[in-house]
């Protein structure tokens, strides 16, 4: 089965009951056994819904998993993770990554005795140097929030394996359109599902994937002990989004060439940061592993002080000043006052993400009305 007709159709079902074509949402938090222990295979929703199951079927099939599964958030999918580990191991993470991710590793799980290295991770060789007997994971995003660097995923796998460390790669940029990490040798997958596997800003949720039983067993004892899961109503919205997440991903990148193309002709730009440029630094690499390059850019602007960046996220019009990405209406950001605020801004720097930093998530509306709204905001 090729991937658009895995969105629609993967890990899917007709419901037993009705034969409904769409998963029913079985609003219930328990369920009628004929006897103790006798039941159909859901006992409580915590554990298991039958709207949540289908949900993660579709998250295993468009990943090419053997195992998915769903959470509150991305950061509660984060937070199961995580939980794999005990104090004393320690965690190699790019230093160009989610805020909130970065947030949940220094101030939560820092105090547990993980220990967390940051490095810049397009640079492969300086991640061995990192390894050391108690490392158990590598944590990568690419592309990367919001810089937009590309990770060498083989790479970065190859490494793991030589050292029997796990290998996690957040692919919520990406998506399973245009990589699938697991295939390139990640041994986790993760999504905030919220963005574009959603697409419609209308949920949050996080997302798992997998293909190795024992530790698919790990992470389902951790979801059920937690409890952090997704209700049935969103397990419904982010399954009905993911029916048109290719057609939606194909216009998402066919609008962010052209307006990347736009940003980097206008003076006032002083640099875009795409991976579907040749002059992206690894721009090769996006080749290999990337089918296409995504919604997602950044760029700065000349003679910038912050007054400047605001005023153009101010007076824009089509693009809406809000966190988030992925949804189909166009977003605009500015990184280091919103998404990106819990780094200190010495961190922040390390990694490029400067003030004058602006992030854009571009969403399916028409390209021309696009890049008009860009032109008149930053001229």
């Amino acid at each position: 089965m090729k991937f658009n007709t895995k969105t629609i159709h993967g890990g899917q079902s007709l419901d037993t009951s009705y034969n409904a074509v769409m998963p029913p949402i079985y609003q219930t938090s328990t369920y009628a056994q004929s006897s103790p222990g006798n039941h159909k295979g859901y006992e409580y929703s915590r554990t298991h819904n039958p709207t949540r199951t289908a949900l993660e079927r579709s998250f295993a099939s468009i990943e090419n998993a053997n195992y998915g599964l769903a959470f509150a958030s991305g950061l509660a999918a984060i937070d199961a993770i995580i939980k794999l580990l005990k104090p004393g191991d320690e965690i190699i993470s790019t230093n160009d990554l989610y805020g909130g991710t970065y947030r949940l590793f220094t101030k939560i799980f820092s105090t547990y005795g993980i220990k967390f290295h940051f490095a810049g991770m397009h640079d492969i060789i300086s991640i061995e140097k990192l390894i050391n007997k108690n490392t158990r994971l590598i944590w990568a995003e690419t592309p990367t929030n919001p810089m937009l660097n590309i990770i060498d995923i083989v790479a970065l796998s190859t490494i793991a394996k030589k050292h029997n460390i796990l290998l996690a790669v957040d692919n919520t940029f990406a998506t399973p359109y245009l990589q699938r990490p697991i295939d390139l040798g990640a041994d986790i997958v993760m999504h905030s599902a919220t963005k574009y596997l959603g697409g419609h800003s209308d949920v949050v949720l996080g997302a798992i994937m997998l293909n190795d039983k024992e530790l698919a067993d790990k992470l389902y004892f951790i979801q059920n002990a937690s409890g952090a899961i997704c209700g049935p109503q969103d397990s419904f919205l982010v399954l009905r989004g993911i029916k048109t997440l290719h057609v939606r991903m194909q216009r998402h990148c066919e609008n962010t060439k052209k307006i990347a193309d736009f940003l980097n002709a206008n003076a006032r730009v002083d640099h875009v940061y795409w991976p579907g440029f040749d002059f992206h630094k690894n721009h090769d690499i996006a080749n290999k592993q990337m089918d296409d390059y995504g919604g997602m850019l950044s760029f700065k602007v000349k003679d910038n002080n912050n007054g400047d960046v605001f005023r153009i996220l101010e007076r824009l019009k089509i693009f809406t000043l809000a966190e988030s990405l992925g949804g189909v209406e166009s977003l605009c950001c500015h990184p280091a006052s919103m998404t990106h605020a819990s780094i200190p801004r010495e961190e922040r720097e390390k990694s490029g993400l400067s003030d004058s930093l602006i992030r854009l998530s571009v969403g399916i509306e028409d390209s021309d009305d696009l890049i008009q709204d860009l032109r008149q905001a930053i001229n």
